[in-house]
């Protein structure tokens, strides 16, 4: 099983990256204002079962990867470090937006609501680079199974995930409200989150050196 304080560090780079605008986010706030909550939680749907299907399929590579090729994991790692750079650049860069402002979309039925997110989440490179590049800095083959590891924490993205992306669908008409006339609030928000997804891209190329 892996250990705590590698849990807790991935949920927060899990936590960070769900709050970083992305293709899922900008899709479900997008449905909710919309459509209404409703439509954004069964979008959300599809995104959580597009999550389990990179849980799966990350675990079983990733477990493959570490055990044939030892010094995979340090590539990983810096490669994830690298992204986490990207995004924190992508949410103070100038030109950038809020998620919550979006443009009115045709309303669609449930099925494809549920299907445009799973799409939505097979083809978000930010899930892909969770699962590929971050999660196997956390794995410590001496912890145990890396294949158990691997679901645990991908279990554990899943349920941040889905936790702050079902309160952000079910309150983004009202966020979006009160960002409307707030722009140094929205800019203090994405200045804060860069900062955070910078130091967690430091904190993780010093530990692959180590």
């Amino acid at each position: 099983m892996p250990e705590i304080q590698n849990l807790i560090g991935f949920a927060l780079i899990a936590l960070g990256m769900v709050l970083t605008p992305g293709p899922n986010m900008i899709y479900l706030i997008s449905r909710s204002i919309c459509q209404g909550p409703a439509a954004g939680l069964v979008s959300l749907g599809g995104v959580a079962l597009g999550f389990v299907f990179y849980m799966v399929f990350a675990a079983l590579g990733i477990t493959a990867l570490l055990l044939a090729v030892p010094f995979a994991h340090n590539a990983l790692c810096f490669a994830g470090a690298l992204y986490l750079l990207y995004l924190a650049w992508q949410a103070v860069k100038p030109g950038g937006r809020s998620p919550f402002q979006v443009r009115d979309l045709p309303k669609d039925g449930p099925r494809k609501l549920f299907v445009m997110g799973l799409v939505t989440s097979l083809l978000n490179p930010k899930v892909a680079a969770l699962y590929l590049s971050l999660l196997p800095q956390f794995i410590r083959p001496e912890s145990g199974s890396v294949l158990l590891q691997s679901l645990v924490f991908g279990s554990l993205q899943i349920v941040i995930s889905v936790t702050v992306n079902a309160l952000i669908a079910v309150t983004a008409g009202s966020i979006a409200a009160f960002l409307a006339g707030r722009p140094l609030f929205m800019l203090v928000q994405r200045w804060m989150m860069s900062t955070v997804l910078a130091s967690l891209a430091v904190s993780m190329a010093a530990e692959a050196r180590r």
